[in-house]
């Protein structure tokens, strides 16, 4: 049987490798999911450095088994910065493919020189 660490491990792993992998396209909309996955494992790291536990109480207790409150507050700040930053970026890249119109990130592709209204095949 799978521990919940190995499969949060495993997930965390994932998340950041396909993160990594579709920050390094040359597409906006990629570019913009990778961000949004590496940020999503980071969240997850921050949950699992307060120590996974199951049926543990939070600090208000007095047992010995308490679950520490702050990796989970640090995650929910987070995911409201995340998803405002997300939210700009999109913007951001909206703008960028009206203005130059192309949404390739570094601009350089080229552009086919053929006139769409010429009848030649």
């Amino acid at each position: 049987m799978i521990s919940l660490e190995i499969l949060l491990a495993s997930s965390i792993g994932l998340l950041s490798a396909t993160g990594i992998y579709l920050i390094l396209r040359a597409r906006t909309f990629p570019v913009v999911l990778g961000l949004a996955m590496i940020g999503y494992a980071v969240n997850l790291f921050l949950f699992a450095m307060g120590r996974i536990q199951l049926n543990a109480p939070a600090v208000l207790t007095s047992t010995e088994r308490v679950t520490d409150p702050l990796p989970q507050a640090l995650v929910l700040t987070a995911i409201v910065i995340g998803f405002a930053t997300t939210a700009f970026i999109v913007q951001l890249a909206l703008r960028s493919r009206f203005e130059t119109g192309t949404d390739h990130v570094d601009s350089k592709e080229e552009l086919p020189q053929i006139d769409p209204r010429e009848d030649e095949p």
